[in-house]
C-alpha cells in the first residue's frame, strides 16, 4: 500500500459515547461542564456543542442503558479531550468543578498543554486542557517535541482568574 498522510486540516469532528442514565449525563457534560443541548433525539439519545456547532458530544442509552461502567482495564476509550481556547477558560473550568466539589482523577503539565483529567458519571474519562502556543511546545537539541507529564501548578493556573 502507498504512504498516505492525512490532510493537515482534518479535525476530529465529535465523539459519540454510550451512557447509563442520560439526564445524568446531561447534568454533567451541560449542567457542570456548561456544553448547549442541540438536540434530543427520542427519550434515548442528546447531542451536545460548544458554540451552536451541531453536535460536538453525542449520548445515547441504545445498549447501555442502567448498565454499569466498563472495567477501566477493558479495552475502549481512554478519554475525551476538550480543548478550551485559553489558559483563563480552563481556570475558570477548574474553579467551576472545585466549587462542584466533583472530584478530578489528576491534573498535569505536558509542556504542549496543561490538562485537568477527571470521569464522568459513566466513568468515562474526560480530559480538560488548553495548548501552549505551537512555539512554545518543549523540543530537543534536534527539534523534536518532547512532550512530558509533570505536576501542574493549580495556584499559577488560578491566577489566571486575577487578570
Amino acid at each position: 500500500m502507498e504512504p498516505y498522510q492525512i490532510p493537515s486540516e482534518t479535525r476530529i469532528g465529535h465523539v459519540h459515547l454510550k451512557v447509563s442514565d442520560l439526564e445524568k449525563s446531561l447534568d454533567f457534560y451541560c449542567g457542570l461542564l456548561g456544553f448547549q443541548l442541540m438536540m434530543r433525539y427520542g427519550r434515548d439519545a442528546a447531542f451536545i456543542s460548544a458554540g451552536g456547532y451541531h453536535h460536538h458530544i453525542g449520548l445515547n442509552t441504545w445498549q447501555s442503558k442502567g448498565s454499569s461502567p466498563a472495567p477501566k482495564s477493558y479495552p475502549g476509550l481512554f478519554h475525551t479531550a476538550i480543548l478550551f481556547p485559553t489558559r483563563k477558560d480552563l481556570a475558570t473550568i477548574f474553579q467551576r468543578l472545585q466549587t462542584a466539589n466533583y472530584p478530578l482523577t489528576g491534573a498535569a503539565d505536558h509542556g504542549v498543554s496543561e490538562a485537568l483529567y477527571l470521569d464522568d458519571p459513566d466513568q468515562n474519562g474526560v480530559e480538560l486542557y488548553w495548548d501552549r502556543p505551537q512555539d512554545l511546545w518543549p523540543k530537543d537539541e534536534q527539534g523534536e517535541l518532547r512532550m512530558y507529564t509533570r505536576r501542574l501548578d493549580i495556584e499559577n493556573l488560578l491566577g489566571e482568574l486575577k487578570t
